[in-house]
């Protein structure tokens, strides 16, 4: 419903969910993939209510991390805050988090392994373990993103976002500067919602057209990389590195 309500209709179209977990779905038309690097294949439909192909993956702590840090660490008030405060530093000093409350999902499929915080020093403090838990999220899209485009054998471009932890703009910044890729939000961030009213209102016959039920789709924020490469290749690198050691 997401996939749909964010209009991905043509092949290798994508989009990602945010909320709690994370949803990250990829048109592959009529076309059949049968993931190589652990992912799923699942049904979508196109504009004509026709069942299609997508590859999926999912994360199984998105936006819940951020809540921990509310409600369990206490470290902030409202989940709201950490827009700000990770972007007060630079970077999380070497900290790393590896959210594995209830283990890893996609793609390393590890129910088993417990959740860590790595490269902690003297110097680390309340806005390290911000940043990094915020940085985990998308280190997590990255892995996935990393999967479907060896499964595609080509890299994706351009993202479109949808899900409660997108209103945080530090976030969705490093997501497009870490996985190189242009992040699109659109007005109604509720995507899910929207795909399955827009469904609805054309069976219904509410709706004569797909371009008539979509024409007020827009997208509210776009969000560019700026990261050198180097950079982001030493920070994937570094995030991988502590995967390995769960």
């Amino acid at each position: 419903a997401a996939l749909f309500g964010q209009g991905c209709f043509n092949k290798y179209s994508s989009k990602c969910t945010y909320g709690t977990g994370i949803f990250f779905l990829l048109n592959t038309g009529n076309q059949r993939i049968n993931s190589k690097n652990m992912l799923l294949t699942t049904l979508a439909i196109d504009k004509k209510g026709k069942p299609i192909y997508a590859i999926e993956g999912s994360v199984f702590i998105g936006g819940a991390i951020v809540q921990w840090l509310r409600d369990e660490l206490e470290i902030i008030k409202d989940a709201k805050d950490t827009d700000q405060i990770a972007s007060s530093i630079n970077d999380t000093n070497g900290v790393y988090i590896i959210p594995a409350f209830v283990g890893l999902g996609a793609p390393h499929w590890n129910s088993d392994c417990k959740g860590i915080i790595a490269g902690l020093t003297r110097e680390s403090n309340r806005k390290h373990i911000i940043r990094a838990a915020l940085e985990s999220i998308a280190f997590q899209v990255e892995d996935l993103l990393d999967c479907i485009s060896k499964d595609i054998n080509k890299p994706i471009k351009s993202l479109y976002v949808d899900g409660g932890a997108t209103n945080n703009n530090f976030l969705m910044q490093f997501q497009s500067d870490i996985s190189n890729i242009e992040i699109l939000k659109p007005n109604n961030i509720e995507s899910t919602s929207v795909g399955v009213a827009i469904m609805a209102g054309l069976k219904s016959k509410l709706w004569t057209s797909i371009e008539q039920a979509m024409k007020n789709k827009k997208i509210d924020n776009t969000y560019q990389p700026t990261m050198e490469q180097k950079n982001r290749n030493k920070q994937i690198k570094s995030w991988r590195d502590n995967i390995k050691k769960l």
